[in-house]
């Protein structure tokens, strides 16, 4: 089984002296580079616990990157077989990183919504433990019991005001707002939705919005876990924040000027959570996520200045 790693930092990053700090978690330090090793192993500990896994099992997953690559270590660790399934868009490296664990990466053309059929048609057909990470409850239940208290320990205070994540499967949101709202914090939801600036080719159009591409794993109506979520949280507590991918790659580049390996949706979480600071003023205890680091990038347009020798940002 897999052992427990260490806390991730919690950090306060000012990159608006008049905003004032932002908390930060440093997820990109887990052991596969992302929060996602969170969910992993959670999710996977649940199902060998209630007899659903056992040695030499395949697991299999629908998951841009992140996801796949924290469960290809999992099951590396725990004798596991793993089957990914990730668009045809996924950067070379995310593939790479998956096949590192001992991963199978089988790419599928279209968007997340092929790719999640491709794989539950795959575990049926094959007897497969699916992780599910669009509705399993387990999911969340990694942030509400461990990233959630983590960060509340790491809060001079011991409390936080405001919440801030993009969304994905909205594990991430859903299960550190229940944390703190467990902890008697009167704490407000924000999520980060990049919307597509004039700077980028055409995407499919989504809540009369053009939903971003730019920014990997943040994926519009198709998490069940969010969605049931948002239709029970109380009023008042859920802002939903567009960002355009201009500023998410913006500040994704100025956060590595401070010395933070991130990739794009660091850039998101940091854009809307100073956002966030606008709404709810500077004494505001604002709490974000980098999700992950930067490596898993070194294809995607954020670095497009740097491959093509440019000096400047591009």
């Amino acid at each position: 089984m897999i052992r427990q790693v260490p806390p991730t930092p919690l950090v306060p990053v000012e990159l608006d002296p008049v905003l004032g700090p932002v908390f930060c978690k440093l997820e990109f330090l887990n052991p596969s580079g992302s929060t996602k090793d969170r969910i992993a192993r959670h999710m996977l500990e649940k199902a060998w616990r209630r007899g659903e896994l056992n040695e030499g099992d395949t697991v299999v997953e629908a998951s841009s990157g992140s996801t796949s690559i924290a469960l290809a270590l999992a099951c590396a660790q725990m004798g596991l077989r793993f089957v990914a399934f990730i668009p045809d868009s996924a950067s070379a490296e995310r593939g790479l990183m998956i096949r590192a664990y001992g991963g199978e990466v089988r790419r599928v053309e279209g968007g997340m919504r092929q790719v999640l059929d491709a794989a539950m048609e795959a575990a049926a057909e094959n007897h497969w433990f699916a992780t599910r990470q669009f509705e399993n409850p387990d999911n969340a239940e990694a942030h509400q019991r461990a990233t959630g208290p983590e960060i509340l320990s790491q809060m001079e205070c011991g409390c936080v005001d405001v919440v801030v994540s993009g969304v994905g499967t909205g594990g991430t949101l859903c299960g550190l707002w229940s944390a703190f709202h467990e902890a008697c914090c009167k704490v407000t939801a924000v999520a980060a939705i990049p919307c597509e600036g004039d700077a980028f080719g055409s995407n499919a159009e989504c809540c009369s919005v053009t939903f971003s591409k730019e920014v990997p794993g943040v994926i519009e109506c198709l998490s069940k876990l969010y969605d049931d979520w948002k239709a029970k949280c109380p009023p008042g507590r859920l802002e939903e924040v567009l960002i355009d991918e201009r500023e998410c790659l913006e500040l994704t580049r100025r956060l590595w000027s401070q010395g933070f390996p991130v990739g794009p949706s660091s850039g998101l979480n940091y854009a809307a959570a100073l956002e966030a600071k606008r709404r709810h003023g500077r004494e505001a205890r604002v709490v974000t996520v980098f999700p992950d680091r930067m490596e898993r990038y070194f294809s995607h347009r954020v670095f497009q200045h740097l491959r093509s020798g440019r000096g400047g940002w591009g």
